[in-house]
């Protein structure tokens, strides 16, 4: 049985060449798109699975609440992690980690800059990596341990053995090489080019703190152990230490960190789970639009057909047969398609990573690769032949071969309402496309209260620290540059929170999160910042204990008159001699925190550098090198622009963005496919008509407009039927912005011409060519 439906199916592909071209066309191109959207997700669900504790790691985090909202945050004290290790039973390994940081690691003459963590001695018991040379027994077993990444030892090493080579850590430390690992996955948390352990030695003070959280700290529990359970235990620990009344900590697993990374007030919103729900939906609607099109093809032609199922029901065929005749046909055709989708996703597929900036490949071997394919393929083909199948095995056999058999609304109206769902679908992605354009360039365009152009930063190493005052005026002198200052983070960061200060009119229990930052004279000045009230630092003695506080720290504090009132830390107080506008140091999608700037020259670990209204930053950056250099001999001149630093807080959504784009793009090309098929088969219909019209007088331009009338009001009640779900669905996507842009009704105005433009170029397209036909050739075919 299964061997005559392919001989027919094959039959019927080859004897209808265009049918077949149209739907192989389209059915390829969802593929495609579907298989490589499948990739992407497969590789942003699979992420940290390569560890094999990886059901039972966790991060602690706390939720610290400071009554105008709840933080979250990862920071956590140092002896959490040993507390915890030796005091419950559950818990099989913790581990403290640094944040990741740039270095410069030298080996003879070669300096360069790499990344790496600093990590307790359980490391490598918790987290899985794959040792090349030395095991993790022994890779970090005293301070001068560092374990390099392969591409990290042949970077220094070449073919040279590393194990027991002695490198330099921003010349000051010597580490010996213990150990080498495979480079971290793609779809790794963790990447790093080295791992060293913490130098306990010198880490008394923090072993005892508990109240200044600094830290990462993950935690292994035995299996079966319960999250409830370790968060308890979390909380029992922090209080016993700290009394602290207003963070409650939890315990985040890992099968959680990349998906639903992101917290609001207290609970996770989402992450990069948002962006796999989105692009899952994205191929389903791009196959969708595909089987559509095979539906309508199929149904359009279902005269052609009749006779054939006619005389397959009078020799005895029943329907069951003939559906899944039908669905067989379908099936191999999707399974053609298939071959050559699988062909473009291998050409495409190099294209497609560095678009997304990942390394995914296709592995033959993979059993989740494959389940994939099958599902894509099952699903394509019995959408696709499933309304055709039931459609064309429920034809009367006597109608069909008596002659009086005609596909009437049975047909018409399922079709009709199919093409009006292919345009909502198109008007939904295009109109959607743009409002994220929209959300995207409105969030760019912000005001960021500061200036972000011609402001370089540089790291401040000892030696620059040491001969700053020497160092600015130089810079100075190059004639390149305007202002020097200097701060703890960067002005696109923000490395330090702290707990609400005290001052004399604090309402009792008001407890206010405040961003940190240090910094040193000319800090308005340099970084563009607008001061509102009072004065920038100085430099001068009479700046000592004084801050500066930005406009929403004042807000927030109910503050009138500000500049001079005092705040206190215990026995520590500040005066405020400034208050700032609001800059936008971390998300750009977020509102700007409470911030205090203290006069901290000493606590400052960058140099920003505002150049000249006109000068070239490549000339400058010649100019200021030397200048570094003479400072700071072995230092590598390492510099960032502010400008396209905070352009990269924007990499992601560009990236989907862009993604969407494209897959949109296909999918209303698709949509066009289909729609220039339905129409040949119309016009085919009425070919008679056509020529008699002609005889009769009609116009080309009349003939465009009665060919084309009916696919016009489909799309405007597609039009209708898409602005209202458009503009909730966008409306609901927007809601999660504090700053976000409107949805205006020019959108719809656009996107519908563009629809209306498209449908009338294709339909336009076969019906020039019935229209300009010689009418006798269409009427001899009667």
């Amino acid at each position: 049985m299964l061997k005559n439906y392919f001989k027919i199916a094959w039959r019927n592909l080859f004897r209808h060449k265009g049918f077949a071209a149209s739907n192989l066309l389209g059915l390829t191109i969802g593929m495609t798109c579907s298989i490589l959207i499948f990739l992407w997700v497969h590789d942003e669900v699979s992420y940290d699975r390569f560890h094999t504790n990886y059901d039972n790691i966790y991060q602690i985090i706390a939720n610290r609440d400071f009554k105008n909202h709840v933080f979250t945050d990862r920071n956590m004290v140092f002896p959490l992690a040993k507390s915890l290790e030796s005091g419950y039973s559950n818990i099989k390994n913790a581990v403290e980690m640094s944040y990741p940081g740039d270095h410069i690691i030298q080996y003879g003459d070669a300096k360069l800059k790499k990344n790496g963590y600093a990590v307790s001695e359980h490391f490598f018991d918790v987290f899985s990596w794959k040792f090349i040379r030395g095991n993790a027994a022994t890779a970090i077993t005293d301070p001068s341990s560092i374990v390099l990444t392969q591409s990290a030892a042949k970077a220094f090493f070449g073919k040279e053995d590393p194990i027991n080579k002695t490198l330099k850590l921003d010349n000051d430390r010597n580490f010996k090489v213990t150990a080498i690992i495979a480079d971290a996955p793609d779809n790794s948390t963790f990447k790093f080019d080295f791992i060293c352990l913490f130098d306990y030695s010198q880490m008394q003070q923090q072993m005892a703190e508990w109240r200044n959280s600094s830290w990462n700290v993950f935690v292994q529990v035995t299996p079966g152990s319960s999250q409830a359970t370790l968060e308890k235990e979390a909380n029992d620990v922090m209080f016993s230490h700290n009394h602290d009344k207003i963070s409650k900590y939890f315990a985040w697993p890992m099968k959680k960190w990349r998906l639903y990374s992101d917290f609001k007030d207290g609970k996770s919103v989402g992450g990069m789970i948002e962006y796999v729900q989105l692009f899952t939906v994205v191929a389903i609607i791009i196959l969708l639009i595909a089987c559509i099109n095979f539906m309508n093809l199929s149904t359009a032609r279902s005269e052609q057909r009749a006779k054939e199922v006619g005389i397959r029901k009078t020799l005895g065929s029943d329907r069951k047969q003939l559906r899944w005749q039908f669905l067989f046909e379908s099936i191999i055709l999707t399974f053609i398609a298939f071959i050559f989708s699988m062909l473009l996703v291998m050409l495409l597929l190099p294209a497609f990573n560095t678009m997304v900036d990942k390394h995914m490949t296709i592995h033959p071997g993979d059993p989740v690769f494959w389940v994939g394919v099958v599902i894509i393929i099952l699903f394509t083909g019995f959408v696709a032949g499933s309304y055709p199948a039931f459609y064309l095995s429920s034809f009367n056999p006597v109608k069909v071969l008596k002659g009086t058999f005609l596909a009437g609304r049975k047909a018409i109206l399922p079709r009709r309402i199919l093409v009006v769902g292919q345009f909502v679908i198109s008007i939904l992605l295009i109109s959607a496309t743009i409002i994220v354009y929209r959300q995207l360039q409105y969030v760019k365009n912000r005001d960021l209260g500061y200036d972000p152009d011609n402001l370089i930063m540089i790291q401040q190493d000892p030696d620059l620290a040491k001969n700053y005052d020497a160092l600015k005026q130089e810079f100075i002198n190059t004639g390149m540059v305007a202002s020097v200052t200097r701060t703890l983070s960067p002005v696109t960061d923000i490395w330090w929170r702290s707990p609400s200060p005290d001052w004399d009119e604090k309402p009792a229990g008001t407890e206010i999160i405040f961003c940190g930052q240090a910094a040193d004279k000319d800090y308005a000045k340099t970084l563009g910042v607008k001061m509102l009230e009072g004065k920038d630092f100085s430099g001068t003695p009479a700046d000592s204990g004084t801050m500066l506080l930005n406009k929403a720290a004042v807000d927030a504090m109910h503050l009138v008159n500000p500049v001079g009132h005092i705040l206190r830390y215990g026995p520590r107080k500040f005066t405020v001699i400034g208050i700032t506008d609001n800059v936008v140091m971390e998300s750009p999608y977020k509102p700007v925190d409470p911030l205090m700037i203290y006069y901290q020259p000493f606590n400052t670990a960058t140099i920003s550098i505002r150049l000249n209204k006109g000068a070239s930053p490549q000339k400058a950056i010649v100019a200021l090198e030397p200048v570094v250099k003479k400072f700071s001999p072995s230092t590598l001149f390492e510099y960032r622009f502010a400008d396209q630093e905070f352009g990269k807080k924007f990499l992601t959504e560009e990236l989907i963005s862009k993604i969407t784009d494209i897959f949109a793009g296909l999918a209303i090309f698709i949509c066009c496919l289909g729609l220039a098929g339905l129409a040949s088969f119309t016009i085919e219909k009425r070919i008679k008509e056509i020529g008699i019209r002609k005889v009769l007088g009609a116009s080309v331009s009349q003939l465009l407009l009665l060919l084309s009338k009916e696919f016009l009001k489909l799309v405007l009640l597609a039009f209708v039927i898409a602005i209202p779900l458009t503009w909730w669905a966008m409306d609901n996507w927007l809601a999660k912005y504090t700053f976000r842009t409107s949805i205006s009704p020019w959108i719809f105005v656009l996107v519908g011409g563009v629809i209306l433009l498209l449908t009338l170029a294709v339909v336009s397209l076969n019906t020039l060519r019935a229209a300009v036909r010689n009418p006798v050739k269409s009427l001899r075919t009667e």
